[in-house]
């Protein structure tokens, strides 16, 4: 029996004798007892069809109970500095099996400075963190690519602004390296054994620069998914597009840039019906694109009620369900869409109503959200109980 089943046990006998309503916070978990007996049986740690959220500037990631709205599981201490605790920044996390796999960005120094980076260093170096880790059910970091206390660089493990990362299928893990502008997939041995983009090579915006030649780099890459075709898809974000790699050749296959419509492409997945949805940042939108980049459907953030003026989404994700979960970045909230354009979920109080928080059903700029046990679009990932060794 693993140790977050003897945990569950545990908490379940203290959850059955208690009489009183009080709160059990155990090793990241939270639960409740007495009259609340009915809402602790429902949020429970990786429930299908909880989601789990990258929740930026309140440096955690969090796994919420939709229906209650209540966090079951979190990782993320708050902290700065980056630790065994802690997580600075994050941009990314996925749920497989009973592992968490997190982007630790950081938060860098700019004017006005994002929350979660105290002064000085909010306006000048920045928070780093600068690992991508892998957390098991009570917490526990168990591997880690990058190093410690935030050092930066692009020699053996290590990376500098890593803003997503994905299991593959062969259980290897696959990074975007953004600073270093390149993806990089990493075997549990912390070996290299594939890359697309070196630094100096910045590619191109196909639609600013139509007669440019292409050197194959990547300007600011802020995501990457492996198709069920072999191809790698990734989205270079500062050279507003997505491309379609092909694995061997590391040629590119195809380019999506919405008609020259998109700015900033923050995010790239491949649909079930062959569409490509993108999540066009700088102009606070969804879009899905066919294979000839025409758009066929569309969803605009910031006009919705209580919008900001530009939230500038950053992760889109179409769910098993049809419907599309959307990371509303500025607006502090995750929100799912169904086809029509209604919606039928929030998680979060939006911007232009309420400030960011860290409390019940608030966020601070949620950078990823995605579902417990839906990878429509996305890279299907391996079985994993017994890769890190259990715990």
């Amino acid at each position: 029996m693993s140790k977050y089943k003897k945990v569950s046990l545990q908490v379940q006998r203290l959850i059955r004798f208690g009489s009183l309503a009080t709160a059990i916070v155990f090793a990241g978990f939270i639960l409740t007892t007495g009259t609340t007996m009915q809402a602790a049986a429902q949020d429970r740690f990786n429930k299908r069809g909880n989601i789990v959220i990258a929740d930026q500037f309140n440096n955690r990631v969090i796994e919420i109970n939709p229906e209650t709205h209540n966090v079951v599981w979190t990782f993320g201490d708050g902290s700065s500095t980056p630790g065994p605790n802690s997580i600075i920044g994050t941009n990314d996390a996925e749920r497989v099996g009973e592992f968490t796999l997190i982007s630790g960005t950081g938060i860098p120094g700019v004017t006005p400075p994002f929350p979660g980076c105290p002064a000085p260093q909010n306006t000048t170096t920045g928070c780093p963190d600068n690992r991508v880790i892998v957390v098991n059910a009570v917490g526990h970091i168990v591997w880690q690519y990058g190093q410690d206390g935030g050092v930066a660089g692009s020699g053996p493990n290590q990376l500098n602004v890593p803003v997503a990362a994905t299991f593959l299928p062969n259980g290897h893990i696959l990074i975007t390296d953004q600073s270093n502008e390149r993806v990089i997939e990493v075997t549990l041995k912390k070996q290299i054994v594939w890359q697309y983009g070196v630094a100096g090579a910045v590619g191109i915006d196909p639609c600013a620069n139509p007669t440019g030649v292409d050197d194959g780099g990547l300007t600011n890459p802020n995501s990457a998914e492996l198709l069920e075709n072999g191809h790698m898809l990734i989205a270079d974000e500062n050279n507003n597009r997505a491309i379609e790699v092909n694995r061997d050749t590391k040629k590119i296959i195809h380019t999506f840039t919405a008609g020259c419509t998109v700015s900033g492409v923050a995010f790239a997945s491949r649909l079930a019906n062959g569409n490509t949805l993108l999540t066009d940042s700088n102009n606070s939108r969804i879009v899905e694109v066919d294979p000839n980049d025409n758009v066929v459907w569309r969803y605009v953030t910031n006009t919705r009620i209580g919008s900001i003026t530009a939230p500038l989404p950053t992760r889109a994700v179409r769910l098993r369900n049809g419907n599309t979960l959307i990371s509303d970045q500025f607006n502090n909230q995750v929100i799912e869409v169904d086809h029509n354009k209604n919606i039928v979920f929030t998680q979060g109080q939006i911007a232009g109503v309420s400030p960011p928080g860290n409390g019940f059903d608030q966020l601070n700029g949620p950078y990823d959200g995605k579902v417990v046990g839906d990878f429509t679009g996305l890279t299907r990932p391996p079985e994993l109980e017994d890769e890190f060794g259990g715990e």
